[in-house]
């Protein structure tokens, strides 16, 4: 427990905001390649991906409530089971459960699916986003929970249209953009798939900034490898003539070379203006695998 405890150190929670304190997925920490810890104010998330006995939970348990005393409530989710409930290691599951960032707030639903709704690593695209969007007109592919729009909101867009096939989730993305007082008439939800929905989409056009934050996969309709190319190339048809794109890249088989690869070949007119990682928080053996925020500018 003590490489655990040394790396958490380095990444205690500042104030109530929401943050990784142990990324073990990144294969920089040996052997804990299955673990990973995020605080949420009073609730520590710990997520596993195979499975531990239960003396080694109850150690890492009394570890985290050493070392965060602030914590009421510890919970393990079970990644590697398919249908598996959160385990309680102290506490009691929150009624509504917030992540906190940047002054902004985003609902937790902590008892459906694998994920809770909110991700991370991606702090960092979330802040790039907010600090370029004003006055712009905003195509958010992939929205999920849409803590993208809800940024780009906060800095400012003058429109947001948010797509995605799961109903629930962009659901709850209407529910983020309440708890933040934002105007919903400057923001849609559409529940499509984007490939079928290419000429509803071009009508909504042309954006001011696309951002495309695909999962790493989904089912037949989306695969990291078959369908970035494809994604890509439809771009130009939505983008204004000086658009921008923001392109997030989170799949093993693909690194940050290639996806600057499909962009050359499929929209060799887009510029490169900044590449950003997860960030310290998140240690990656291979760099070039982990998390990749590209942010492109027509040219």
């Amino acid at each position: 427990m003590q490489s655990i405890a040394t790396e958490i150190i380095q990444h205690l929670p500042r104030n109530n905001e929401a943050r990784r304190l142990f990324h073990g997925r990144g294969r920089a920490l040996p052997g804990y390649q299955d673990l990973l810890i995020d605080s949420y104010g009073s609730l520590i998330w710990v997520t596993l991906f195979a499975e531990r006995d239960d003396d080694w939970l109850q150690q890492l348990a009394e570890l985290l409530q050493t070392l965060l005393p602030q914590a009421t409530t510890i919970a393990v989710r079970r990644r590697d089971l398919p249908h598996d409930r959160p385990v309680l290691l102290c506490g009691e599951l929150p009624d509504k459960p917030l992540a906190h960032e940047a002054g902004l707030n985003y609902q937790l639903r902590l008892t459906a699916g694998q994920n809770i709704g909110f991700f991370i690593d991606m702090a960092a695209g979330r802040k790039l986003v907010r600090e370029i969007s004003a006055g712009k007109k905003i195509l958010n592919l992939f929205s999920y929970t849409c803590s993208f729009s809800v940024a780009a909101l906060a800095g400012g867009a003058r429109q947001v249209v948010n797509v995605d096939m799961n109903r629930g989730a962009l659901q709850l993305g209407r529910t983020n953009h309440q708890l933040n007082n934002l105007d919903l008439r400057k923001v849609s939800f559409l529940p499509h798939e984007i490939f079928r929905s290419l000429s509803r989409l071009r009508k909504l056009g042309p954006f001011d900034l696309i951002i495309c934050d695909p999962p790493f996969a989904q089912g037949k309709n989306f695969t990291a490898e078959t369908h970035w190319p494809k994604l890509v190339a439809r771009l130009a048809s939505l983008l204004a003539p000086a658009g921008e794109v923001i392109a997030c890249l989170n799949a093993p088989q693909m690194s940050a070379t290639d996806l600057r690869s499909i962009f050359a070949e499929n929209l060799p007119n887009l510029q490169e203006a900044c590449c950003l990682t997860a960030g310290a928080d998140f240690p990656e053996a291979d760099p070039e695998r982990g998390l990749t925020i590209q942010h492109y500018i027509r040219i």
